[in-house]
């Protein structure tokens, strides 16, 4: 077994005279993008065979700092690779399916004696066994190294073990991965179809909130959908964002994946808040009304400037009893990481939210003067700790309440594709992540000036350097109340867009990712969580792909516009896909009630993103929408000759309950006939993308306690539990 990145390559051979100027037939510049599995060309979204251009290539290596600007530092570069295999006893990491026999290469000096056995989590060993490897020896760095292929027993129970090499002077130690075949269905859903709505947390505010929606909304969102028949709630990333003005306000652009955003803590119910004097609660009162103020536009710097105070106090009156021994448990229980993100938090108090721009000694956790800080603000850095105990706790409340009011499963977090370069999790991982690039998506027919999401991608050979253990924390942590996880653009998991800074998304190219690894990870933590896995599998899809995570017992996505056929017209709903998440909608697509409307035309037209004329946009609209009603007539769905759009949104989510899918998904948004677009992709500021308060058809803003009582969201339920 070697590494995703250990592919066996020889020592290029040296050329003569060559231009300065590669060109991808370069065989430095060819070995070098295999190696890091850089593809040299691919397919368009059309079909259409695209070569790579020679200047991407030659960036994404820089990004992985390898460089190669000149022929003699290329030459270099491909000799350093080929040997890295060689250096180490033993790969990073080694990812089996249960039941699988397995190999590992094993690296020692030529002739050496080196014996390799397994220590399981539960203590037992296992020998290994040595099995036939010619490989001739090796010479590096001007020691003979040999290869030795050891078995791995096929045997060995699901989890992290450890591959452990002894020689006569040396032991070296590997993880290894043993993960299920198959996921499928968590125990608490069974084989029966479940459905359930999908919420932005921070649009969907109670009279009670701070300006947004927070954990104490979403216990009691889950609670009513619960009692409505719905068996989860999806809800976006709830991942840690910045805690210093300007705050992102996309929740798939945050600051850490592997912890929650403080943003929607509710002060009134942390216990300690009855402590406060009287004063302190007047102010606390004040600075809700405050925050609550705004109904236009979600303002998250407005509502965290109102609720800090209030958190500080209520910081301040410390721990008593079990609450101080929780705290403490916690605080083991997340480690370093969650020393370090406090860190940061405090450290954007002081010196700004890019950790580009903070003074050199600040700019790596392990610095000394970034130990000197957290001594010298040793109450800040606890307060950021204790804020994500906080958020831990209402969290949990949160999937407590739903499952306590009936759902199956519960909350269904989303995890983002990825993190922004200037936060926690790139300054404290910075060596997983590539420089000079970017995570987007390549043109198609959504976009067809491609996508730059301004993410810095992990890389793949770091990842497997690092036994994948960010990747584990972070699944883990998305898992940790929820009866599920919704995998945003899992085509991650096998290969990422990668662009170059300054050449633009359509200058980009795929990198592959170990997806064995990778799938096994995510396939053994959601297990061993009893957690259902979704994965956003929309976009440009090598047909292989679905096959391969329906083979695994991971769900894929299904919406209503994307379900074509080869001839481009819609499926019918029983060729739908029966292990997917159905819906009519996504959070990047305007509500239904818009679409219909032919909403989202007219606000693309306003910011001149039309790419055809305004004429020819709303005659397409018109289209699309006549032949859905046609098609909603022919399945018997949709009645009457002048049906209103309520009519049409609840006849497509009956048409849902005709497909073969085992988790059929509801936005809130359609539930309550909104008509607003909550995200509009080739926008920033333009439009108030991730600002956009629940509304009612109208457009005026809707409470939470409205939502609990409307007739339109309890029909809407009623068609979902005709599944």
């Amino acid at each position: 077994m070697s590494s995703p990145h250990s592919v066996r390559i020889d020592p290029a051979p040296t050329l003569g005279h060559r231009k300065a100027v590669m060109s991808l037939t370069d065989p430095h510049l060819t070995t070098l993008a295999d190696y890091f599995g850089i593809a040299r060309d691919y397919h368009d979204w059309k079909g259409q065979y695209i070569e790579v251009e020679e200047a991407t290539v030659i960036a994404v290596l820089a990004g992985l700092g390898i460089d190669e600007s000149t022929p003699e530092l290329a030459e270099q570069a491909c000799r350093e690779v080929a040997n890295r295999t060689w250096r180490r006893v033993l790969p990073g990491i080694v990812v089996l399916r249960e039941g699988q026999e397995g190999r590992v290469d094993v690296h020692v000096n030529a002739g050496e004696w080196v014996d390799v056995h397994i220590i399981c989590e539960d203590g037992h060993h296992r020998e290994c066994w040595q099995v036939d490897n010619w490989t001739p020896d090796r010479q590096v760095e001007g020691r003979w190294i040999g290869e030795a292929t050891f078995g791995i027993p096929a045997d060995l129970p699901l989890g992290y073990h450890t591959i452990v090499a002894t020689t006569a002077d040396h032991r070296a130690t590997s993880t290894l991965v043993v993960s299920p075949n198959w996921l499928g269905l968590p125990r608490s859903m069974g084989s029966s179809r479940v459905w359930g709505h999908a919420v932005q947390l921070y649009s969907t505010r109670s009279r009670g909130s701070w300006g947004m929606g927070d954990l104490a909304d979403l216990a009691d969102l889950s609670t009513w959908a619960a009692t409505q028949g719905a068996d989860y709630m999806l809800v976006n990333p709830l991942h840690a964002s910045q805690v210093v003005s300007p705050i992102e306000p996309s929740p798939y652009l945050p600051c850490s994946r592997l912890f929650l955003n403080p943003l929607y803590v509710r002060p009134e119910i942390i216990p300690e808040f009855a402590d406060l004097d009287s004063y302190e609660c007047s102010k606390a009162r004040s600075a809700q009304a405050h925050a609550a103020a705004t109904t236009e536009t979600i303002d998250r710097d407005r509502s965290w400037d109102s609720k800090l105070p209030v958190l500080e106090a209520v910081h301040a009156l410390g721990l008593e009893g079990s609450r101080e021994l929780s705290y403490q448990a916690f605080r083991r229980l997340r480690g370093t990481r969650l020393v370090d993100l406090a860190t940061w938090c405090a450290l954007t108090e002081v010196y700004g939210n890019d950790w580009h721009e903070w003074p050199e000694g600040f700019q790596r956790p392990s610095n000394r003067a970034v130990s000197e800080f957290v001594r010298a603000h040793e109450d800040r850095v606890d307060f950021f700790m204790w804020l994500q105990w906080i958020a831990d706790q209402q969290l949990s409340a949160a999937q407590s309440a739903g499952r306590d009011a009936g759902m199956s499963l519960g909350l269904i977090c989303d995890l983002a594709v990825g993190v922004s370069g200037a936060g926690a999790d790139a300054w404290m991982l910075g060596k997983l992540f590539a420089d000079g690039v970017s995570v987007g998506s390549p043109p198609d027919a959504f976009n067809q000036a491609g996508q730059e999401w301004g993410q810095p991608p992990m890389r793949p050979d770091m990842l497997a350097d690092m036994a994948y253990q960010p990747f584990r924390e972070m699944v883990r942590a998305a898992l940790r109340h929820a009866g599920g996880i919704r995998i945003d653009h899992i085509l991650g998991l096998f290969r990422l867009w990668w662009v170059p800074a300054g050449l633009g998304p359509c200058m980009g190219t795929y990198i592959r990712y170990d997806h064995e690894a990778m799938v096994g990870i995510l396939a053994l933590e959601a297990y061993r969580a009893g957690a259902l896995v979704v994965g956003e599998d929309l976009g440009t899809v090598e047909p292989w792909v679905r096959t391969y995570l329906r083979e695994r017992g991971i769900m894929g996505t299904s919406v209503l516009w994307f379900e074509n056929g080869e001839d481009g017209h819609p499926l019918a709903p029983e060729q739908w896909r029966e292990y997917a998440m159905s819906s009519v909608t996504t959070h990047d697509l305007p509500p239904t009630t818009g679409y219909l409307a032919g909403d989202h035309v007219e606000v693309r037209n306003e910011l001149g993103l039309l790419t055809e004329s305004l004429e020819h946009e709303r005659a397409e609209a018109a289209r699309q929408t006549e032949t859905w009603i046609g098609i909603l007539r022919a399945r018997g769905v949709l009645e009457g000759d002048d049906p209103s759009e309520e009519e049409i949104v609840v006849a497509m989510h009956r048409m849902l309950t005709q497909t073969p899918a085992k988790v059929l998904n509801a936005t809130l948004t359609d539930a309550v006939g909104d008509r607003r677009t909550q995200n509009l992709p080739g926008t920033t500021n333009e439009y108030p993308n991730w600002r956009v308060p629940l509304s009612h058809p109208d457009g005026s803003p809707m409470w939470l306690e409205e939502v609990f009582t409307d007739e339109r969201a309890a029909r809407l339920s009623r068609v979902m539990n005709e599944k």
